[in-house]
């Protein structure tokens, strides 16, 4: 934020020396330099106005989209609560035969193993 405020016054500070520049070195009656500063003034206090409302414009669509990305986490924190709850009600019941499953499958791998073993005794003996 202090990096934009830098550049808006160094905008303002550059413009305003060479606009004072170029009303002091241009040749021009006192009534012409008279009304190029007027309006010139009058010029700058525009732009320093449309600044400030672009300014208070991004301020506040950063306000409105922080907000809404405020609740649309939470709205996916919600969801997200919701689905994890539904897959334990889901898996819950199932997890008494996902155990007996993996118990045959180990114990069907040792009967395996000790298959191998034999096998290779025998082919050694």
């Amino acid at each position: 934020m202090s990096r934009g405020k830098s550049f808006v016054t160094g905008f303002f500070v550059a413009s305003t020396v060479s606009a004072a520049a170029a009303l002091i070195l241009t040749p021009a009656s006192g009534r012409d330099l008279r009304g190029k500063v007027k309006d010139q003034g009058l010029e700058w206090k525009k732009v320093a106005e449309d600044i400030i409302q672009d300014a208070l414009k991004l301020k506040d669509q950063i306000a409105k989209t922080s907000k809404e990305g405020v609740a649309l986490i939470n709205e996916l924190t919600e969801e997200m609560k919701i689905s994890v709850e539904e897959w334990k009600n889901a898996v819950e019941p199932h997890q008494d035969n996902i155990f007996e499953y993996l118990e045959q499958i180990e114990s069907s791998i040792k009967d395996l193993e000790d298959k191998i073993q034999k096998q290779k005794s025998e082919d050694e003996s």
